[in-house]
């Protein structure tokens, strides 16, 4: 047995995984959060993956957690992918403290005692991500800033007890700067709004947020930046936890559809062929092998960029096209394979109950990710060929 296989036997059994598994579709035919599961994840110190061990942590690294990720994401997709927004802050407070950074210490200690952190970056119309805000951050005479804004997909809603926001301040004396601070759920200042009501990965809660008024004190402003790319570590630690443990998620999705087309395929008989199953017909054959195809090129990538993470390898300017990529790679092929797998099973995955068609819902989710299809070809071209000369 692997390190990893004990690792997962302890923190996702195959009896948790298929509680889980069990509880999905209830989830989303309910439309509410997955409070049972997150109870267990919680329980199991699961949560606390990438805190330090001196902290309170299990002191694995990125292509670790990354790995668990891909097994949660086989049984529960909207789950993994809530969890992942947590796992994400305390990836980054674990990617700069391996750098030599300990700004975001305070995150690693309080995720060591039970904190929930969310992840409330995203706005509407915000195509420039983490370049630029429509939120604004006013700042206070103690250091500290009030937000003001409307974040979307703020996964984790009904669980969060810290939430990692941005917005613009246009009013200090350097301003513009884009100020990154944490707020605590109890110092209230925002308001849920009510309106998860998606085509997948319903349990994640993703209701909006709006900042009315939210202040994050002196001491958990993290960065003042300015606008437009820049070099900061926090940029890199942000991007490297967040495309790598999304590219998990999805990587999880694909297998557990190859998983199920095979199943489908030894489970259907045809007429046609003297009742013999699908799994002797060729063009199923084809579809099945396509899909195993793609699926096989996803974990050896997703391992090597997530542990050239924990290595500190040093790629330059190549370290963004490696990661939007391994995005995008990601969230499409699991888009294929999911599709392929669905053809292979037929009709009964038109039924809300089937498992197969909860994951196709699921899997579009992976579209809207940051960074979209767009925006990753953009850096990668801009890499190899260099900007667009003015």
């Amino acid at each position: 047995m692997t390190e990893h296989d004990d690792l997962a036997d302890r923190l996702l059994p195959d009896d948790r995984l298929e509680r889980f598994r069990s509880r999905a579709a209830g989830y989303d035919a309910e439309n509410r959060f997955f409070t049972e599961d997150f109870a267990e994840l919680a329980d199991a110190g699961y949560l606390k993956a990438l805190v330090p061990e001196e902290l309170g942590g299990l002191g694995l690294g990125l292509q670790q957690t990354a790995r668990l990720q891909v097994r949660l994401a086989g049984a529960a997709p909207a789950t993994a992918l809530a969890v992942n927004m947590h796992l994400v802050w305390t990836g980054v407070a674990k990617i700069l403290r391996d750098r030599g950074d300990d700004s975001l210490e305070f995150l690693l200690r309080e995720a060591g005692q039970g904190e929930v952190f969310a992840f409330g970056l995203s706005e509407a119309g915000n195509d420039l991500v983490l370049f630029g805000s429509t939120t604004e951050a006013r700042p206070r005479e103690d250091g500290s800033y009030a937000f003001y804004g409307r974040k979307i997909f703020t996964s984790l809603s009904p669980a969060w007890t810290r939430l990692g926001t941005m917005g613009l301040d246009t009013t200090s004396a350097d301003a513009p700067k884009i100020v990154y601070g944490f707020i605590d759920r109890a110092a209230g200042g925002f308001e849920i709004k009510q309106d998860w009501d998606t085509l997948g990965m319903r349990a994640t809660q993703s209701n909006t947020t709006v900042l009315d008024g939210a202040v994050s004190p002196a001491d958990r402003i993290v960065r003042r930046l300015d606008p437009g790319p820049n070099p900061d570590p926090l940029v890199f630690a942000i991007f490297a936890a967040f495309e790598t443990l999304l590219a998990a998620v999805y990587t999880g999705i694909g297998a557990r559809a190859v998983e199920l087309a095979v199943a489908a395929a030894h489970r259907r008989t045809s007429l046609k062929n003297d009742g013999r199953s699908y799994a002797a017909d060729p063009d199923i054959r084809w579809r099945v092998a396509e899909a195993a195809i793609e699926q096989d090129a996803l974990l050896p990538q997703l391992d090597a960029v997530a542990g050239d993470v924990d290595a500190l390898a040093d790629h330059g300017a190549f370290w963004f096209p490696k990661l939007v990529g391994l995005k995008i790679r990601a969230t499409e092929t699991a888009r294929r394979v999911v599709d392929q797998a669905v053809r292979v099973s037929g009709g009964s995955t038109f039924f809300s109950g089937s498992e197969l068609g909860r994951l196709y819902r699921d899997v579009l989710a992976g579209l809207f990710h940051p960074s979209d299809a767009e925006s990753a070809h953009n850096t990668v071209a801009n890499a190899w060929l260099g900007p667009i000369p003015d």
